[in-house]
């Protein structure tokens, strides 16, 4: 574990789920703008994410390997991730991804606040 013995049981913990999108080129603005409001949406359709944030890659390393888009949502479990990853509005957003994405890369860790 590489967290210090200790840290993370004396802390308010909390979850991330981390998403990374690489869009295919022939997405459009206006797609972009449906998907990004669609995944924000989640937030007030499935009571399990307590927060969610998203924005584009402004990183001047030169390392994003074509990942444009982050998403990240928190969860107070894992059991309200279980709760969110089969509930019928990330199901339907995941259809709503069909074609658009090159690749999506997601890693979930436990923090402290």
């Amino acid at each position: 574990m590489l967290e210090g013995a200790g840290e993370l049981s004396s802390k308010k913990r909390v979850l991330r789920h981390v998403v990374l999108f690489r869009y295919k080129p022939e997405v459009t603005a206006a797609q972009l703008d449906e998907i990004n409001r669609a995944f924000q949406d989640l937030k007030r359709q499935i009571p399990e994410v307590r927060d969610f944030e998203r924005g584009i890659n402004n990183s001047p390393e030169g390392l994003a390997k074509g990942f444009t888009h982050g998403y990240l949502i928190t969860f107070e479990s894992e059991a309200d991730r279980e709760a969110y990853l089969p509930h019928p509005a990330h199901k339907k957003f995941v259809e709503m991804l069909g074609g658009k994405l090159e690749e999506p890369f997601v890693f979930d860790y436990w923090t402290v606040e």
